[in-house]
C-alpha cells in the first residue's frame, strides 16, 4: 500500500503544479486517464487516487462520461480578502507566525505517527527538489498543512486551507528569491524544514514552536530583504 500512496502523491503534486502554473487553464479538460497514466508511468488506480485528492481540494471536477476538468479558482478564499499588495503578504506572514508556531508545538505534544508520515513525505519531496536545484511550493504547503493537521485541532488545518491562495503567493515569491540566491539558500531552507520535523518527531514542543517561528521569520525576511513595511495605522 505504501508504494501506491507514494506514487499517487507524486502524480498529485505534478498535476497540482501544472494547474497552479497555468499549464492547464480553468475549465480546460485534462488529458484522458490513459494518456496521463502512460505519461506518469503509473496504473489507472494510482492516477485516480491523485485525481480524487485534486477533486477533494476543489482543483478539478468531473463530468460524467466527459472526463476531468480544471475548476475555476474562487476569486477570494472563504473568509479572507484577496492578496493585492506586498503589505498583504507581510500581514499573511504575521498571521502565520501566530497560527503555525502554535500548531507546530501542538503537533509535537500530540504526537501522531500517521500524520507524522505525511509531514515526512512532504519533506522528502522538498529534499528531492533541493537536490535538483528547484523549489516546490506545493510540497512546501503540504509540509505546513500536515503540521497543522498533526495539531489535532481542526481549526488550524481549516484556517490554513482557507489561506492556501494567500500562502502560495508568498511561497512562490520566496521560491523565486531562493532560486536567484542559489543552492546554498535552498539547502538552508530544507534544513529549516528538517529541523522542525525532527523536533516534532522527538516530541519537543518548545523547540518545534521556536524552529517554526524562526523558519517563517527567515522566509519573510528573505522575501522582503530585511526591510519590512510599516503597518502602523496613521
Amino acid at each position: 500500500m505504501k508504494p501506491r500512496k507514494s506514487l499517487a502523491d507524486r502524480v498529485y503534486h505534478s498535476l497540482f503544479s501544472r494547474i497552479s502554473n497555468g499549464d492547464y487553464l480553468a475549465n480546460q479538460k485534462l488529458p484522458p486517464e490513459n494518456t496521463l497514466s502512460q505519461e506518469f508511468g503509473v496504473s489507472r488506480p494510482v492516477l485516480r487516487t491523485a485525481l480524487e485528492r485534486l477533486r477533494e481540494e476543489g482543483l478539478v471536477y468531473s463530468r460524467q462520461g466527459a472526463g476531468n476538468y480544471v475548476r475555476a479558482p474562487q476569486s477570494t478564499p472563504v473568509g479572507f480578502a484577496r492578496v493585492e499588495t506586498l503589505a498583504d503578504i507581510q500581514r499573511c506572514y504575521e498571521f502565520r507566525l501566530n497560527l503555525e508556531t502554535k500548531a507546530a508545538g501542538l503537533a509535537a505534544e500530540r504526537y501522531n505517527p500517521p500524520v507524522l508520515a505525511e509531514i515526512e513525505e512532504a519533506l522528502e519531496l522538498l529534499r528531492d527538489a533541493t537536490g535538483s536545484h528547484q523549489h516546490r511550493e506545493d510540497a512546501d504547503f503540504d509540509f505546513h498543512l500536515a503540521i497543522s493537521k498533526a495539531s489535532n485541532n481542526q481549526y488550524f488545518e481549516a484556517t490554513l486551507r482557507a489561506l492556501r491562495d494567500h500562502v502560495n503567493v508568498g511561497m512562490t515569491l520566496h521560491g523565486q528569491t531562493l532560486m536567484r540566491d542559489g543552492a546554498k539558500s535552498l539547502q538552508e531552507v530544507l534544513e529549516e524544514h528538517a529541523a522542525i520535523f525532527t523536533a516534532i518527531r522527538e516530541r519537543r514542543p518548545a523547540d518545534a514552536s521556536r524552529l517554526m517561528q524562526a523558519h517563517l521569520e527567515h522566509s519573510r525576511d528573505r522575501l522582503f530583504g530585511g526591510g519590512l513595511i510599516d503597518l502602523s495605522m496613521k
